[in-house]
């Protein structure tokens, strides 16, 4: 597993380092956005991205914009302002999770493997997904394609394409779509999302950044004039139609 580390510290990059080569990652650092921008350009394959909020020469966000431009890879971010207001803006911006510093790098550590699980898309959630789709007949012809008004879920691959284009979708928006495709038609409380997302990601979804989720998958899935994907039932929770 490769890691992509992003700090300017290079007291926490050399822990960061150790504790996660002795777990058996391998990890490429940067202390800089500019040099950060060049490895994304060099299209490194990485398999979980640590971005540092500010650095010298810009900011994590940045660097978080311009992964997703090329790739749905989990981001976390390691952030010293623990406020929503800059945790919304980590997820806005297409981050999978957040950690506050000072942390423990036991916590570190569980969040990775927590968003690593997550992202293994074409595993979880794909038996339970198919059959719901075959009962409730919104499959395109075969179990493992699904469709989602204008676009198509590959229960198999975990791709979302619309008109032959993949969408990219981070873990968390992934598996947010999981959740309603598997129940799909039915209303889903805002409670029963989270246990599902909780279960099978760990402690980092809450009620706050679950609006954020729906948001951004609602903003993938559809286009001006489309039918909506994900309908809102005022003060209870979700229903994808």
């Amino acid at each position: 597993m490769k890691i992509f580390l992003v700090e300017d510290d290079p007291i926490i990059t050399e822990g960061l380092k150790i504790a996660l080569s002795q777990e058996g990652y391998q990890v490429d650092a940067c202390a800089n956005m500019h040099d950060a921008l060049g490895k994304i350009k060099e299209e490194v394959h990485y398999d979980v991205c640590l971005l540092d909020v500010m650095l010298p020469d810009g900011d994590g966000y940045q660097i978080c914009r311009a992964i997703r431009e090329k790739s749905d890879v989990p981001i976390l971010f390691l952030t010293a302002c623990d406020d929503e207001v800059h945790t919304v803006l980590a997820l806005e911006q297409g981050a999978d999770d957040y950690i506050a510093k000072p942390f423990r790098i036991r916590e570190l550590l569980a969040r990775i493997k927590a968003i690593l699980r997550r992202s293994g898309k074409s595993t979880e959630g794909i038996d339970t997904a198919a059959s719901s789709q075959q009962t409730t007949g919104q499959t395109s012809g075969q179990l493992d394609l699904v469709r989602i008004g204008q676009n198509e879920l590959n229960l198999s691959t975990g791709r979302v394409l619309r008109g032959g284009e993949e969408i990219l979708l981070s873990a968390a928006e992934y598996r947010l779509l999981l959740t309603f495709v598997r129940s799909r038609g039915q209303l889903l409380t805002r409670a029963q999302i989270l246990n599902d997302m909780w279960d099978a990601a760990g402690e980092f979804v809450n009620d706050n950044t679950l609006t954020v989720y729906v948001g951004r998958l609602r903003k993938k899935l559809e286009a001006e004039g489309d039918v909506p994907v994900i309908e809102t039932v005022r003060g209870i929770g979700y229903r994808m139609p």
